[in-house]
């Protein structure tokens, strides 16, 4: 009797297994992917035809018309490639100014975040402009694209809609459009004919993308994908996906919030580090240009009462500072287990902060719930925000607040030592402006700000002796 496993490679033949959930390739059969963990996923591929040896496949390439010369670098002509802003300023500092044409983006987010309406917007800058622009929805149908298009008033002649699912057709508009910006809402919609699998799919997604890059790179055109997430945020399909597109944008944000964030995660012509804010309504979607105080409970200003169990430190996303409150909570328990639950930092480092206050500085959690949470949907991941996280888990835990007025900036390590961050000027000025005047941070900062009193702190347990000091 033969095994299901043995009746499974003998189809394959020489061509092997490919996943898929994320597009990893198998020799063997498995029930588990050894990438993703999925059970189930892995297909048969049919068997890839020999190429001949190496020597005749150089032989060739050797005969292979050159059809555009090599040339020196300090001859190629960028005049083509000069970046187009997109009229929406946020959009513009993420890319590092605007679109290239000829670049392939790739924005990604959950359902309903507003990926759509955003890029509708950008659509109709650009036919404003006199750049005429080419959406192509598989989603939904012409006539829903034009009743949003009414009421985040992006009606534009120039604007063009067009309701397919079948890349041939989407090549045929180009074609007869000639647009200067084209946006596929979704990617994962298009399919195209004589290759196998359903849209959606890794080998759909893989060829449908590869031959709107050929489109672009071949007219000048900057494209936008639209492209789904899976249940951890990553981008659905294969990870070649991100490696064959020039950008890769994030767009974030809380369901019940109004707030956005657009996160570049690879850009090839500018920084992958700048970060726009966003807000949506029943408008649309509008640039926030100042995003600073959006993250706050309440005023910096010493007039302001406080709260115990708060403390506001400064985030850098690129080179734009977000000033940031942290809120604790400890409680006693009643469960043999206490609770540890975060929301908008990172759990490990809230869980090392917690067992570095016990172990260093002698505070104690063993027996209570401990709640730490952000301020207005904002994440932050980086280490600058440890400090403010600890003082504030101290603070809820003596049920004593700090003083109005105060920021706290630092990476805390495992040793309990503060230890310094990039960008401690331009944070503090971003927190002196808001009404801030009174900061703790790392030792050899050597930080001056005009109005606010600058405290060097070189470990967790001196910091948590100078925090009350008005």
């Amino acid at each position: 009797m033969t095994s299901g496993r043995t009746t499974a490679t003998s189809r394959a033949g020489s061509g092997g297994f490919r996943c898929s959930g994320c597009g990893a390739e198998s020799i063997r059969w498995a029930g588990r992917c050894v990438r993703c963990h999925e059970w189930g996923t892995l297909e048969a591929q049919a068997p890839v035809p020999r190429r001949g040896s190496a020597l005749g496949g150089a032989r060739t390439a050797a005969a292979a018309v050159v059809t555009v010369p090599a040339q020196s670098v300090v001859a190629v002509d960028v005049t083509a490639a000069r970046r187009r802003p997109t009229g929406i300023d946020e959009l513009d500092r993420v890319l590092g100014g605007g679109l290239v044409p000829g670049a392939v983006l790739l924005l990604a987010g959950e359902p309903g975040i507003g990926k759509s309406t955003l890029l509708l917007e950008v659509a109709a800058r650009s036919a404003a402009g006199g750049a005429r622009a080419l959406v192509v929805t598989g989603e939904e149908s012409a006539a829903q694209v034009r009743l949003r298009a009414e009421r985040t008033g992006a009606l534009e002649a120039d604007l063009w809609i067009a309701a397919e699912t079948d890349l041939a057709a989407v090549l045929r508009h180009v074609e007869e459009v000639r647009p200067a910006l084209l946006v596929v809402d979704s990617v994962q919609t298009i399919s195209a004919a004589g290759v196998d699998g359903a849209a959606g799919g890794v080998t759909q997604v893989r060829e449908v993308t590869a031959a709107l890059i050929r489109t672009a790179k071949a007219l000048g055109l900057a494209i936008v994908l639209v492209g789904h997430v899976t249940k951890d945020g990553l981008v659905a399909g294969p990870r070649l996906l991100e490696h064959l597109v020039d950008v890769v944008l994030h767009f974030e944000g809380e369901r019940h919030s109004t707030l956005r964030l657009l996160r570049a995660g690879k850009n090839r012509y500018g920084p992958a580090d700048e970060v726009g804010c966003f807000e949506m309504d029943d408008g649309g979607i509008h640039g926030i240009a100042d995003p600073s105080g959006l993250f706050l409970s309440r005023s910096g200003g010493a007039g302001v009462a406080a709260v115990p169990g708060t403390c506001v430190t400064v985030t850098m996303e690129g080179r734009r500072p977000l000033v940031a409150e942290v809120q604790a909570l400890v409680a006693e328990s009643s469960a043999q287990v206490p609770r540890r639950a975060v929301s908008g930092l990172d759990p490990a480092r809230v869980a090392m902060i917690l067992a570095v206050a016990e172990r260093r500085a002698g505070i104690r959690y063993g027996r209570s719930d401990v709640y730490t949470a952000t301020v207005g949907g904002v994440r932050l991941a980086e280490p600058a925000a440890d400090l403010a996280t600890a003082l504030a888990v101290v603070s809820a835990a003596r049920d004593r607040a700090l003083p109005a007025g105060l920021v706290a900036i630092g990476e805390v390590g495992l040793a309990g030592e503060v230890r310094a961050v990039g960008g401690v000027p331009r944070r503090l000025a971003a927190a002196a402006r808001l009404g801030f005047r009174r900061a703790l941070v790392p030792t050899g900062s050597g930080t001056v700000v005009e109005g606010m009193t600058v405290t060097e702190v070189p470990d967790l347990v001196g910091a948590i002796a100078r925090m009350y000091e008005t």
